[in-house]
Order: C-alpha cells, then sequence, then structure tokens
C-alpha cells in the first residue's frame, strides 16, 4: 500500500463547511491515529533532502502541527507563520486571498535572515493564496523558498498555478471525477 492510500483513510470529507458548497478535508483523524500521524511526518520528510534547507515555517494553524513535527524530526529551526494579531514581536504583514475570503499573514522580523533556504509546510493546498503570502514573507526577509509541502492537495483549485516558480509536493492529491 502506497503512503497516499494509507494515508487517505484518515482523511474525512465534511460537506458545507466552512460554507455552503465547500467540501472540507478533515485531517483529525489522521492526527488522532499516532502511526497514521507518524507516517505523515516519515513522509514529509522523504519529500524533500533536509540538507537543503535551512528552517520550516509552519502555517497558522494546522501547518504548525506538521511543521513543528517536521523540524523535530530533521532538527531544523521552526518559525511560525500566523493570522492578524497573533504574534507578540515586531511583524511583517502581507494580505492575501482565500477561496472565501481574504486574510492578513505575518511572521516576526526575526523569522528569516537573508540567505537563509527556508522549506514552507502546511495541511492543505487549495487555491494557493495563503501558501503564497508565505514565500512573499519569505523572500522579504532576502530567504530563498525551497519548498512548498503540504499533507492534502486539492488540484481541482489549481493551487499550483499560484505557485509556479516554487517546488510543490504533497502527499494526498484530491481530484474531482
Amino acid at each position: 500500500m502506497t503512503v497516499e492510500s494509507y494515508l487517505r483513510n484518515y482523511v474525512r470529507d465534511i460537506a458545507d463547511f466552512p460554507l455552503p458548497g465547500i467540501q472540507f478535508k478533515d485531517i483529525t483523524p489522521l492526527l488522532k491515529d499516532s502511526s497514521a500521524f507518524r507516517r505523515s511526518i516519515e513522509a514529509l520528510v522523504n519529500l524533500y533532502d533536509p540538507s537543503c534547507y535551512d528552517s520550516i515555517g509552519g502555517f497558522d494553524a494546522r501547518g504548525f502541527i506538521f511543521g513543528s513535527a517536521l523540524a523535530y524530526q530533521t532538527e531544523k529551526p521552526f518559525f511560525p507563520l500566523r493570522k492578524k494579531g497573533k504574534l507578540p514581536f515586531e511583524i511583517v504583514e502581507v494580505d492575501y486571498g482565500l477561496e472565501y475570503g481574504r486574510s492578513t499573514l505575518a511572521i516576526h522580523r526575526d523569522a528569516v535572515m537573508p540567505g537563509d533556504k527556508v522549506l514552507l509546510v502546511d495541511d492543505l493546498l487549495a487555491t494557493g493564496g495563503t501558501m503564497r503570502a508565505g514565500c512573499t514573507l519569505v523572500e522579504k526577509f532576502g530567504g530563498e523558498v525551497v519548498g512548498c509541502a503540504f499533507v492534502v492537495e486539492l488540484a481541482d483549485l489549481r493551487g499550483r498555478a499560484q505557485l509556479e516558480e516554487y517546488d510543490v509536493r504533497s502527499l494526498i492529491e484530491y481530484r474531482e471525477v
């Protein structure tokens, strides 16, 4: 059994969440099962050679779970990318579009240094707006995004189109039939 087919067993669909017409991919069953979670972290480690990046950025909120576990496993520093108003130190923000609204993403001024090679991690790739905003923030500080890693990708929403210049990889890909 492939990692993708194994992990699919731990993602459930929630209809009409958070809005009517949205088919939400819920990863909480994957998090609840220690073997599935461990396997997802091992698979994320194997997506990119850890020697190609200096640090890992994880997105608010589920990206924190995967990003910090990946940082622990690879012995790399971790930094959070958070929603507006959640970071206590000096920040830089960027506004961006979501599949169903707008938001603001922030990082601490000292999260990324010029020349840092950064792997960005989130649980889900939909339209790509959140990850694109994260890439913009890393690059504002002179960092280089070496990869954009996801547990789940909703391929039909074409988030990769927003991230064409980056190396995008995911563990599970969903396509409507």
